[in-house]
């Protein structure tokens, strides 16, 4: 699902360039989305031909691997290529910092009475407090 989502978001962004942002992070996202793809295409393979059957009944259950098991070898190729793939999905989500550098958001509080369970209205009118200044 995570490699659906990186494909639809690199769509999405080549359909936004040049408005949203430049042709250099559609083609960034696009490297990494091949990579993933790379990288989940080895490891569905190489799992799928370590547990067909070949290298033994017990490997579904086996946790502790040696280099001389039989299926080592396809053990390693895809322990290795789902963390590629998991590193794929923390470079893609990097990305997406310049989208969030033209986003700002203001928070501002008003309260309406002396406390939070005082019905009275406030005394002070108008009186507005900033949660986070940058006056401080």
């Amino acid at each position: 699902m995570g490699s659906l989502y990186m494909f639809v978001q690199t769509i999405l962004s080549y359909q936004m360039q040049p408005k949203i942002h430049g042709k250099q992070v559609f083609w960034i996202r696009l490297l990494v989305v091949i990579w993933c793809g790379v990288s989940a295409f080895s490891m569905l393979t190489c799992s799928s031909l370590l547990y067909s059957g070949n290298f033994g009944t017990d490997i579904v259950q086996k946790l502790h691997w040696n280099p001389e098991d039989r299926g080592y070898v396809l053990h390693m190729v895809t322990t290795a290529a789902e963390w590629s793939m998991s590193f794929s999905f923390f470079g893609f989500f990097l990305t997406y910092i310049r989208d969030f550098q033209k986003i700002s958001l203001r928070v501002e509080a008003n309260l309406h009475g002396l406390t939070l369970y005082d019905t009275a209205p406030c005394p002070v009118n108008n009186e507005r407090t900033r949660l986070l200044s940058r006056d401080l």
